[in-house]
């Protein structure tokens, strides 16, 4: 077992979060070296038998499933030939450890007749000093009762190496872990890594990376033929290739909402789905070979050949790109929500050009997140809380919907799942009457909730979507309380 774990394999190995070991290392109940843990401080922090059904663990893989509108997969073994040769790494491991242990016996057993000679041709107080020497040696020996934890956490530790792979990437030291038989790719975009790609299916070429480490095996074919130089360098194409060992591999990732090319795209209706009688989820399906590649809280351009044009914030989370989601209000005198609301249906073609806008989550922040919403500005919202959870990093999050009577929380159900199933995460629903949408007063005294939840505002950063009036009102409130300028997003008044 390695004598340092990075956080990510750390809160694997005892089904927490990564946020809640950064609260325990922020707390200072988890000391860490040089952003990583030992397993003795580890078992410290969270001893073995709180954690022996894993329901932690399984009730936020289950929702974080869930919220990406992805059904729960199955946990299937990875591939027979990746299995074997993990399995033969391990055993390697194993008979070196052995063979080690039986050296450390004998060299112990050795030392340990000599000292009991030695004691024996010594004067008293030296023989006393060489027994006690024996007595530290043979207790030294005994396994205590804390190690007991240590060694199924080992255990842990080797079976999790056995079902899964480890992936850390260069140069910016984020990680992420391939299950089955998932691509490099489709493991990472699930994590939340903004890793670039184009096509996703091995015709362009866009997700090469380079093995610093470890071994990958191609499972999928490609028609993008490699130079000699990448091959001799090790490139590999992340679409088409899998885990066999943990790797380390130089790749590159989008740093920012300019980094993310324009894209047009073709895509199918998949369903129109009635949230409430003004507003649907329409729910769009791009070609296996042209996904969306886009930020969480980024927009995309919407056409119907009917229509013109209509910008729309994507409301599912990147991790599952060929499947964006969309929430359209019936608003009167809007050519688009008429045609949704009365023409559209499960087959039809629509346009989609994009991705715009910089409303994209700080992934780097220690802060925890607060979420404000009016009314649809829900879309973006839980666009950007879902990619959260995939990345797992943040301490807390917490939403507040401000909704309008009538319409109210749209999809209140899927929030207060969140809120059962993560302790980090809270609901506070927030229903007021329509005509506040341009009550800035209003706003404001809603906005007081936050304040009281949040009394450090420094430790936050804050995300609204709403009016240009909850904008506007929240810039005045949050600032004057402390929340530095800097850590407040606003994105798309409507």
């Amino acid at each position: 077992m390695p004598q340092l774990l990075t956080l990510s394999r750390a809160a694997r190995l005892v089904g927490a979060t990564r946020g809640a070991l950064q609260k325990k290392i922020k707390d200072g109940e988890l000391p860490t070296f040089e952003g990583m843990v030992t397993p003795a401080d580890l078992l410290r922090a969270y001893p073995l038998t709180q954690f022996e059904d894993n329901a932690l663990f399984e009730r936020l893989t289950q929702i974080k499933d869930s919220a990406f509108s992805k059904r729960i997969r199955e946990r299937i073994l990875p591939d027979p030939e990746v299995l074997a040769v993990r399995l033969s790494d391990l055993g390697h491991e194993l008979a070196e450890v052995r063979e080690q242990f039986a050296r450390y016996r004998s060299v112990s057993g050795e030392c340990e007749q000599r000292l009991a000679v030695l004691a024996a041709h010594l004067p008293g107080e030296a023989a006393k000093e060489v027994g006690k020497l024996r007595d530290w040696l043979q207790a030294a020996l005994t396994r205590a009762p804390d190690e007991v934890e240590y060694h199924l956490l080992a255990a842990r530790e080797s079976a999790m190496r056995v079902m899964v792979a480890h992936v850390l990437v260069m140069p910016s030291q984020r990680e992420f872990f391939v299950e089955g038989s998932d691509t490099l790719l489709d493991a990472a975009l699930r994590a939340g890594l903004a890793l670039n790609y184009g096509c996703s299916n091995g015709n362009c070429g866009l997700c090469k990376a380079r093995i610093v480490s470890g071994q990958t095996k191609k499972v999928r074919n490609h028609d993008y033929v490699l130079n000699e130089t990448d091959k001799n360098a090790g490139v590999v194409l992340m679409c088409s290739h899998t885990a066999v060992n943990d790797l380390e591999i130089e790749a590159e990732e989008a740093g920012s909402a300019q980094e993310i090319p324009l894209q047009q795209i073709a895509a199918r209706v998949k369903a129109v789905e009635r949230l409430s009688d003004d507003l649907v989820l329409l729910h769009l399906q791009t070609p296996r070979t042209r996904r969306l590649r886009f930020l969480a809280g980024q927009s995309v351009t919407l056409q119907l050949a009917e229509t013109a044009p209509v910008d729309y914030p994507v409301a599912s989370c990147p991790c599952d790109d060929r499947n964006l989601q969309f929430h359209v209000p019936r608003t009167p005198g809007d050519p688009f929500a008429d045609q949704v609301f009365q023409v559209l249906k499960s087959g039809d073609t629509m346009n989609i050009l994009g991705p715009h806008g910089e409303f994209v989550l700080r992934e780097d922040s220690p802060r925890k997140l607060v979420f404000i919403a009016w009314d649809t500005g829900f879309a973006p919202i839980k666009s950007l809380i879902e990619h959260a959870m995939a990345l797992d990093v943040a301490e807390s999050l917490h939403l507040y919907w401000l909704a309008p009577q009538g319409r109210g929380h749209y999809l209140s159900n899927l929030c207060r799942a969140w809120s059962d199933a993560l302790d980090n995460f809270h609901f506070t629903p927030i229903e007021l009457p329509s005509t506040a949408i341009e009550d800035a007063g209003r706003f404001r005294a809603e906005l007081q909730r936050v304040a009281i939840d949040h009394p450090d505002l420094r430790d936050c950063d804050v995300y609204v979507a709403g009016t240009k009036t909850l904008q506007d009102a929240a810039r005045a409130f949050l600032l004057a309380k402390g929340l530095p300028a800097e850590q407040l997003v606003l994105g798309y008044p409507h």
